[in-house]
């Protein structure tokens, strides 16, 4: 073998949920691009084929199901599928999350809401994440990464549900970490913002605002697009991370770091008044 030659990685078997658009599109995209086979489900099953046919036009590997995340026999189909096609999945990527539902004013919402946002943000992450541990503790190996928030870590007026389960998804992620190691599974998380996707897309950002006001808003001055957050999933699915478990990565064009600071729009230098921004 020449010294130019590098040994072919053996695709791996990985699982994206809410794998067809948006953030997890990219990281089906970049997982099935890198000569895994990936596993994508979603509960929109057109657009779910249609990257799926974008995956396969580029030469990537995927297998589609369709289905609500947080059902339970979503859930088990799944689970039954990777155990008899693949015997355990080597990567799980737990995507699926949403701040919708949401009032304005916790003391206005209804509990129902609380409940759709718990079962949409931690619920299935414990599912899903149960159903397919024994597959990845009897292989002695795997690679779990959840999608947290920066809103997990941050006050976010008028989503104070959808943050708690958030920082419970974190807090699981670091818990399991430490339980797994032993068994060479690790557990890691990526915390995004500003994310350019069908679910919150620039123009909603933007609400008719210049763009240019972007290098006031976060200090990498644009926003986050889907190859940006696959990318690090990448990274901590990778043995370049082999030495990391329990982290929650923050992917926000350093949002977080600048924690209520804002660039003044009139001229040099930061402010943390937001009269002055």
């Amino acid at each position: 073998m020449g010294h130019n030659d590098v040994p072919q990685r053996h695709p791996r078997t990985v699982v994206v949920t809410g794998g067809a658009l948006g953030i997890g599109g990219g990281i089906s995209r970049r997982f099935a691009g890198d000569g895994d086979h990936v596993i994508l489900l979603d509960v929109d099953g057109e657009a779910a084929t249609a990257t799926a046919a974008e995956i396969e036009a580029a030469g990537g590997s995927v297998t589609v199901l369709v289905g609500d995340i947080i059902a339970d026999e979503t859930v088990t189909r799944l689970a039954q599928h990777v155990q008899a096609e693949h015997g355990h999945a080597d990567v799980l990527v737990n995507n699926v999350g949403d701040f919708r539902p949401a009032k304005s004013f916790f003391a206005k919402s209804p509990p129902e809401q609380w409940r759709r946002l718990h079962e949409i943000n931690l619920w299935h992450v414990l599912t899903v994440t149960h159903a397919l541990l024994p597959g990845m503790l009897a292989a002695g190996a795997g690679s779990i990464i959840n999608v947290s928030t920066v809103e997990a870590f941050r006050g976010i007026p008028g989503n104070a549900v959808y943050s708690a389960y958030n920082a419970g998804v974190s807090a699981f992620t670091k818990s399991l970490a430490v339980e797994l190691g032993p068994s060479g599974i690790r557990v890691n998380a990526i915390a995004p913002d500003l994310a350019d996707t069908p679910q919150t897309t620039a123009e909603l950002m933007l609400a008719g605002r210049d763009p240019a006001l972007l290098r006031s808003w976060l200090p990498l001055g644009r926003f986050g697009r889907p190859e940006d957050f696959a990318g690090v999933v990448a990274f901590l699915a990778s043995d370049d991370a082999a030495f990391i478990t329990g982290h929650t990565v923050p992917v926000d064009g350093g949002t977080l770091a600048a924690s209520g600071w804002y660039g003044k729009a009139a001229g040099r230098g930061w402010t943390n008044m937001p009269d002055q921004a």
